[in-house]
């Protein structure tokens, strides 16, 4: 659904202060979303709208919304246009969360894409991270997930396949890698580092996020009693995500 704008006296109100051009766009657009008038997913107006309607130069519309996706009240999806964001998902990350329990945590929809799920021969750095031969075959997903309509991360997973030998012919439109692989080989030690990344190209594609927009990267591996499960890249949009700990 997308946001009317009429050019009333609030609206005039708001750009005749004494501040930058720019800054008074994100201030009205600001007070829309805090006084609940523009709702979260809602289509707030192009960049051409913007333009057209309160008498502003394209420059200056441009920068007020790349700031607001900054601060993380707008959600900018290349080719769809600019929404107002929900309150920037989180998770824990000492813990190893199934995303979906996360997202129904906060009252969303999960589902999933699968862009790839296929075997294949491990080359020397592969085998080290999975502590096999080189030369032996793992299983590789990549997963998209979704809440609502909106990609929030992109799981990259290679799995050893004597810790989990179905893991391949699961259907992970039904299910999550993480709930299939806690079910059948129980975690038991993982370790995990964070970082900020840039996407790649294909990844920005399947996020819907441009190219300069910084990412999170969380690297995880897991073991169970059967040795080293998998390894796994979580990238998340960082203007939709962020990661917690706790004491």
């Amino acid at each position: 659904m997308t946001i009317a704008i009429e050019k009333s006296d609030d609206v005039e109100s708001c750009l005749d202060t004494p501040i930058p051009l720019y800054a008074k766009l994100k201030h009205y657009v600001r007070s829309r979303i805090e006084a609940g008038e523009w709702l979260a997913g809602h289509r707030v107006p192009s960049e051409n709208e913007l333009v057209d309607l309160l008498a502003v130069s394209r420059m200056t519309a441009n920068r007020a919304l790349r700031e607001l996706a900054a601060e993380g009240l707008v959600v900018r999806i290349r080719g769809k246009g600019s929404f107002v964001a929900v309150k920037k998902r989180t998770s824990l990350f000492q813990v190893v969360p199934n995303i979906a329990d996360e997202i129904a945590a906060r009252g969303g929809r999960h589902r999933a894409s699968i862009v790839l799920l296929q075997e294949e021969t491990c080359g020397p750095a592969l085998a080290d991270a999975l502590e096999i031969d080189v030369g032996a075959r793992a299983v590789h997903s990549i997963i998209v997930h979704i809440e609502d309509d909106l990609p929030i991360q992109i799981e990259d997973r290679f799995v050893n396949p004597a810790a989990a030998p179905d893991y391949g012919r699961q259907d992970f439109t039904a299910t999550t890698p993480n709930f299939y692989l806690s079910a059948v080989a129980p975690i038991l030690r993982a370790e995990q580092f964070i970082e900020a990344v840039s996407a790649q190209p294909w990844e920005c594609k399947h996020l819907g996020i441009g190219k300069t927009e910084a990412c999170l990267l969380v690297r995880r591996r897991t073991w169970s009693e059967r040795g080293l499960v998998s390894s796994v890249r979580l990238l998340y949009p960082g203007t939709r995500y962020r990661l917690e700990t706790i004491s």
